[in-house]
Formats: structure tokens, sequence, C-alpha cells
């Protein structure tokens, strides 16, 4: 082809992106146009045949029935006869990909390349007795079951209208209380554990200064037993406590009462708690993402796994969930894992999650919702593989199960649900005390006690959405910034976040969501 020709045709770079030059597809950031050309990077001119939206691929080389397609430098599934050109879509690609299970018995992952004492960030935080971090200061209103939580909320939001400034207590962040459905005639064994390790976290977490907890009275899930359940901790909680009990003092209105008597003697002791300066190892970031799109596994994920490393290297902690979002993709989690052992646990949480998700007719492949897929991502190898990158390239520590606290430092995978509204909890739970959530699409949900951070996968659901997300990595999908760069922008947006010198948009917003996962039902 004469080189005035070639000119003339745009590099392929111009509409789309080869995530892995191993990959036979192209993930589209322009819509093209039907019947135009484009120029792969070795030089050779293809034809896209479609318009093809924006977080969806089409197929830079024949791949004939039967063969691969790969994006990631990963199966994504099988062709039914592709030719060069065309949209990937169901129509030309089944989902079935290879199932790879393999893993050295003499794993040994290196420990992360960790930064010099001297070359480690700092924040400013909410130093606990136990020794713990926080990045804020909250009074927690805590029902011990669904028969509280009408108090509980009418004790919160009453006592931040009435009591609550931030001029008269500058060092706290907020009156919440954490209602949920859950509680009282409910079954026993894992789901009643798995309740009271969530409320019990939470009423110790390091962003909590003081605590109320209120029950009916009559419930299974009643101040005794909970008290009982605290009690067995390794470490008693260290922070004010009061309880309340609805039927023991009278009603709802007593109650509400004698919660704001509370409330007025806990604002000025928390606020007695002053932020010091402490170094980011301290820090624990819970990373998520809800209503992904085609671009969320090729900006924003790798830009906070860019992020995770940097805050795994000052040695931080980083909590990965959303199990259903491994399937597909845990034997890259398992070969980072930093021995067989671990290795073998990763395969081992995604194999329980698959037979809990069975026992309610739930089906793992099905976790795709109508947004991801109109985004781009068509099932749910292409949704893990691109998900799994958050929690960025160093070796995996441990797993740990729903709302349980790591016993180690580093990257720890707790098992979970994909379900925003009770993953994010569970992080917190865990003990994150900032997290970053990514969104392809936008997305709103917030934490009672955390700050939830917002990175968009691209500019324009960014500025669509600007007051609810704080930042996005578009960029990179533009190819004005790097993934490193976007990665460490927003390193430092979370230890700003956390020092408390900005908030998050949804703690601006007040979204303070709280659930926790319930082994009743299957939410994938």
């Amino acid at each position: 082809m004469p080189d005035t020709a070639q000119e003339k045709i745009p590099a392929i770079s111009e509409y789309a992106i080869i995530v892995n030059p191993e990959d036979n597809v192209a993930v589209v950031k322009s819509e093209t146009i039907a019947n135009s050309m484009l120029m792969l990077p070795d030089g050779t001119a293809m034809t896209v045949k479609a318009a093809i939206t924006p977080g969806h691929r089409f197929a830079t080389a024949d791949i004939p029935a039967g063969e691969f397609v790969r994006q990631y430098g990963q199966p994504i599934g099988t062709s039914l006869g592709i030719a060069t050109g065309e949209w990937i879509t169901h129509e030309n690609m089944t989902d079935d990909v290879p199932v790879v299970r393999d893993l050295a018995d003499d794993l040994h992952t290196p420990a992360p390349d960790y930064f010099a004492a001297d070359e480690i960030a700092t924040f400013d935080g909410f130093l606990r007795p136990d020794g713990r971090t926080g990045t804020r200061n909250f009074v927690l209103i805590v029902p011990t079951s669904m028969c509280a939580s009408h108090e509980a909320t009418q004790i919160a939001m009453m006592s931040e209208f009435m009591y609550y400034s931030r001029e008269k207590f500058p060092n706290v962040d907020g009156v919440v209380a954490i209602p949920h459905n859950k509680g009282c005639g409910c079954q026993d064994g894992s789901t009643l554990d798995v309740m009271m390790r969530t409320l019990s976290n939470y009423a110790d977490h390091p962003n909590v200064g003081g605590v109320i907890l209120i029950d009916l009275g009559c419930e299974k899930t009643n101040l005794s037993f909970v008290e009982k359940y605290l009690t067995k901790r390794e470490t008693p909680i260290q922070k004010p406590v009061y309880k309340i009990g609805i039927q023991d003092v009278g009603g709802t209105q007593a109650a509400i009462e004698l919660g704001l008597k509370y409330v007025q003697e806990l604002l000025p002791e928390v606020n007695k708690c002053e932020r010091t300066t402490r170094p980011i190892s301290e820090l624990v970031l819970g990373v998520k993402c809800g209503s992904s799109d085609g671009f969320s596994g090729i900006s924003a994920n790798p830009s906070l796994g860019y992020t995770s490393d940097l805050l795994v290297r000052s040695g931080g902690t980083v909590l990965l969930t959303e199990v259903p979002e491994f399937c597909g993709a845990e034997h890259i989690l398992a070969n980072r894992a930093k021995d067989s052992v671990v290795g073998k646990k990763v395969y081992a949480m995604v194999d329980w999650y698959k037979e809990y998700a069975s026992k309610f007719g739930g089906v793992l492949g099905q976790n795709p919702s109508t947004g991801n897929k109109a985004g781009g991502l068509l099932n749910i190898t292409i949704k893990s593989l691109g998900a799994i990158v958050k929690a960025g390239t160093t070796r995996i520590e441990d797993t740990i199960e729903y709302a349980e606290t790591p016993k180690s430092r580093g990257i720890n995978l707790m098992q979970g649900p994909g379900y925003d509204q009770e993953s994010t909890p569970g992080l917190v739970a865990s003990g994150a005390t900032v997290v970053v959530f990514t969104t392809g699409n936008g997305t709103t949900i917030g934490n009672a006690i955390a700050p939830v951070l917002k990175l968009a996968s691209n500019n324009r659901v960014f500025e669509k959405m600007s007051q609810d997300i704080d930042i996005s990595a578009g960029n990179v999908i533009e190819g004005t910034e790097s993934i490193a760069e976007v990665g460490t922008r927003l390193f430092e947006h979370v230890r700003k976040t956390a020092s408390g010198e900005i908030q998050a948009k949804a703690e601006i917003l007040k979204h303070r969501e709280f659930q926790f996962w319930a082994e009743q039902t299957v939410s994938l």
C-alpha cells in the first residue's frame, strides 16, 4: 500500500484500545463508523464492519470457530466464527472458556518491594487506644435488630439537627445510625455469626468514637446476646458505650429521649480525640466496583490497582471482595498468593460461593447486570478479569470471611457477594477506613461510617454525575494520562480524604447506606 494511502487511514488507537498484545480484539473508545478503515499497530489496515458502541469490542483478526476470543491476554469466550472487524456479540461468541486451576505446590510469591521508611507518606488520623487509626470520628447508634432500627434512626437524625455541629464539635464527623432489617427470630449458626460480627465490628471500628447499643428487649439478638458476643473479642472495646432497652425504658418515645440524652453526653467526650500525623501504613483501603462498563477494567480498575500497590508497598492493607467477580479469573489471584496454602484458599472461597449460590438457584455467570452488558461486559469472565485488577499486582496475603478482620497487612480477599449494598459494608466491617468504588455507568452509594470515593472509568459519566463522583480515570481512555499518573493522583486524593482535608462526594450528600450479607438469600 502506498505511503500516501496509509497516511489517510487513522491509527486504531484513535478509536479503540488493544489492552494486551496477545489480544485478538480491541475495545471501542469512540463509536466507530461502519466500514471504516483503521491501521493496526503492525501497519496492517483493517475494516470495522459496524458502528460499534463504546466499551464493546471488535475482532482485530479472523477468529475461526472454536478458537478463543482474547482480552487482557486471557480467553473471554469461544468464537462461533468471527471475521476481522466484526462486532463481538453473543451471536458470534459463546461464553465458554477453559477452567484453569493450576497451582504449583512450591508456589512462593515474593513480598512486595516496600518503600523505605522515609519515603512512606503520612495522613492525619484518629489514633485509638488499641493502636488502630481512624479516618473519621463518629457517634454511632447500633440497633441489635430490626425491632430497634426506627428508634436508632430517630436518635441519630434528631441529634444531628438539635445538638451536633462541626463548629461546636470540630473533631466529630456526625451522629449516625445503622438501621437494618435483620435479627429477632433469625436462624442460629453462620447467619447469626455474620450479623453479630458485622454489628460488633462497626461498634469497635476505628472510625467510631462512641457507641449507643439499642434493642427492643425480647428479640433473640438482644443486648445481652450482643454483649456476650462482644466479650468474646480478643480486645475489649475501648470507647464509651451506652445501652438502651426500648421495653425497659417504656417504649419508643422514652427510648428516643434517653438516646438524645446519651448523645449529648457522648459528643464532648468523642470530640476530645484529635487528628495526629500517622504513617499511611495504618490505612485500610477497601476496593469495590459497581455499575461497571467495558472501560472499568482498562482505566478505573487498573488505576485503583496502582493506588493499591502504592499503599501495600507503604505497609498498608487492601481488602478486595465480590467473590462472584473472581469467577473466571480466580487462577490469576491464586497464582499471586504468597504460597500454595493461600492459593488453595482462593480456589476454596470461589468454590464455596458457587455451591452456596446454587442452593438458591443462583449461577455466577448471571452476575453481569443489564447496565454491565450495555456497557460492554458481555459475560462474567470479561467482568472478572477487569475487576480483580483493583487490588494491584502485589501478592495475596490471605483470605478472610465476610466482615472478618484480617490478620496480616497487604492484600486480603474477603468472602462476600457482588451486591454493592452488602459488599461495601462488609469491607468496612472488616476494617476498611476508606473505600474507593469504581464505576462506569455511575453510582451513588456511600457508607455510614467510612468515606466512599467514586472513581469513574470514563469522562462522560464523570461530567454527567460530577456531584456524586469524586475523580475520573477517563483520561486513560482518551490517552492524555497514564494508569500510573491517575493512580498516583488517586493515591493523593485518598490520603487527603483520610486526613479530613476533603470529603467524599457521598459524605457531602449524606449517603450513609448500611446493610449486611445474610445467608437466607443469595446476592450475586
